[in-house]
């Protein structure tokens, strides 16, 4: 008797793996509301290489633009597919590609229909040639998840909220900071772009990161300029500092290389790690603590204390637009009554004398403004020191309260910077 033949599995097109790697990403940060980033390894596991950077790019390409392509998709299908459904995500994929991506249609569609295999080929099959037979482009200016809208609107106005929007449209420069602030005209002669602020190069086209010159060297790393503020409120100095939720290093980078002794502390293992990577490349030296900030004390005050505190990261929705999808009300709460009791423990750390910076890449208001004003009420032997001239990166200056807040819109010109919530403090 002949064995009997398995049936074939149908080939799928060249590229679905890609794709199905974009899918799982998209159910991380939308249904179970892991950031990208973190849901990069187990989405990507089975391709590598640029495949997975695809991958990547094409996720957050589709975060970065999702109520206007879920309204193409609800304009052309009679009833409403659920927020979830796999049919929806592998139109959003199908369409970013074709519409932002530059993928050729037939690639686009053939390559996400496998991913709804046993469900409605047909249906996504033809909601996008539907789509695509109207000639609907995406805004110019994508839109915003509507209750971040409203939520922003509510706290900056609607001017803030149309400038959100130009700002998220395209990924932004590439910021660096160098280890040695007066070569900045050599670098910038070197690397090309302008400089911002001393120590600073902003930079539009550029190779890979790892192939540029002076990365190996470790004569610069990647900073938004706006994340560079903490540390220039610090100053040069050659006492002790302590940098808290330190990882991945870029602020602990900036305080060494102005002559600091650093103790950088994180609680989170892997981001440590990058910490000490970026250390032994740049031959900076500074105390590397792992430990959860509210069981470690210093044994001793430190000079400066720098707190980036956790936050919801809402400031870097630019680079990274899935905060927008899984940040609400209740986080932001959480992560303020987080911050106030850091606030409250890292302020003792701090010398008679001494400098506090507290800074969040924020655009909550209840981890800026608000958290600041309810310290200073408790608080009292600490007091507000603006920024001087020349400390700031040129286009941002302090407010009229003495801190300092980055919304979008600033520096739109010269291609925007994150939003940040930072103030220096002096304890008497």
């Amino acid at each position: 008797m002949k064995p009997q033949r398995q049936p074939r599995q149908p080939v799928e097109p060249l590229g679905t793996a890609t794709r199905r790697a974009a899918l799982r990403l998209l159910d991380a940060v939308l249904r179970r509301g892991e950031p990208l980033e973190a849901a990069l390894a187990a989405a990507a596991r089975a391709i590598h290489g640029p495949d997975r950077g695809l991958a990547h790019a094409i996720a957050a390409e589709t975060l970065r633009r999702l109520p206007d392509l879920d309204a193409l998709i609800d304009q052309a299908t009679e009833r409403p597919l659920p927020e979830d459904a796999k049919a929806r995500n592998a139109l959003r994929i199908a369409l970013v590609q074709a519409l932002v991506l530059g993928t050729p249609q037939h690639a686009a569609i053939a390559t996400v229909l496998p991913l709804v295999d046993g469900g409605p080929r047909k249906l996504v099959h033809g909601v996008f040639s539907a789509v695509m037979r109207s000639g609907l482009l995406l805004p110019e200016h994508p839109a915003l998840p509507p209750e971040v809208e409203a939520r922003w609107e509510a706290q900056w106005g609607e001017g803030m909220v149309e400038a959100a929007r130009r700002a998220i449209a395209a990924p932004p420069p590439l910021d660096l900071s160098l280890a040695d602030a007066s070569a900045t005209e050599q670098w910038r002669e070197t690397l090309g772009g302008e400089s911002l602020a001393p120590g600073q190069l902003r930079l539009g086209d550029h190779a890979p990161v790892p192939e540029m010159p002076g990365y190996a060297d470790g004569a610069w790393w990647v900073q938004d300029v706006a994340a560079t503020i903490p540390a220039r409120l610090i100053g040069a100095g050659a006492g002790r500092v302590i940098d808290l939720c330190a990882a991945p290093g870029g602020k602990t980078l900036q305080l060494a290389a102005a002559g600091w002794q650093v103790t950088a502390l994180d609680s989170s293992a892997s981001r440590v790690k990058r910490l000490r990577e970026n250390l032994f490349r740049t031959r900076l030296k500074a105390e590397v603590v792992v430990e959860d900030v509210m069981a470690w004390a210093p044994a001793e005050p430190a000079d400066a204390v720098l707190i980036d505190a956790p936050c919801s990261a809402t400031g870097i929705f630019r680079r990274h637009p899935d905060v927008l999808h899984r940040v609400h009300p209740r986080i932001v709460a959480d992560m303020a009554a987080f911050q106030a009791r850091l606030l409250a423990r890292a302020a003792d750390w701090v010398k008679p004398g001494g400098t506090l910076v507290y800074a969040t890449c924020s655009l909550e208001r209840a981890e800026g403004e608000a958290q600041m004003a309810s310290f200073l009420s408790a608080r009292p032997e600490f007091s507000v020191i603006p920024p001087t001239a020349g400390e700031l990166p040129a286009g941002i200056d302090a407010t009229e309260e003495g801190w300092v807040r980055t919304l979008p819109g600033m520096l739109a010109d010269q291609g925007g910077c994150d939003g940040f919530f930072i103030v220096r403090l002096l304890r008497a």
